[in-house]
């Protein structure tokens, strides 16, 4: 089992910046990539951003030049660095992670408000 932990969250303004922490934990998993989804009220989870144990990211357009993903392998953590922040950015942020035997973990998820 692994337990994924999100912070970083939070009330941000327009143009403003915020940086979301995952850390996971657990026994005897390895991680084929972790990554970041989001949902806003009233539509569908979408991929935000997810970065493979190699170290290939992808990013939903959306996001592309504002927002950066990393790792550090060592804590089992990822990051993601949100710059130039837009209302419509606004959204839970939920943490995914896929072990090398393909299962799927997800955050809880932390809150994201980018008022205008």
């Amino acid at each position: 089992q692994v337990q994924l932990v999100e912070s970083g969250g939070g009330l941000v303004q327009a143009g403003g910046s915020l940086r979301l922490s995952c850390a996971a934990s657990g026994n005897s998993f390895s991680i084929a990539r972790m990554g970041w989804y989001r949902q806003a009220p009233g539509k569908q989870r979408e991929l935000v951003a997810v970065i493979t144990n190699s170290g290939i990211t992808n990013f939903a357009d959306s996001v592309k030049g504002r927002f950066t993903i990393s790792r550090d392998n060592a804590k089992n953590t990822v990051y993601l660095q949100m710059n130039s922040l837009k209302p419509e950015d606004t959204a839970v942020y939920f943490c995914n992670l896929w072990t090398i035997s393909q299962r799927a973990y997800w955050g809880r998820g932390t809150q994201v408000t980018v008022s205008s």
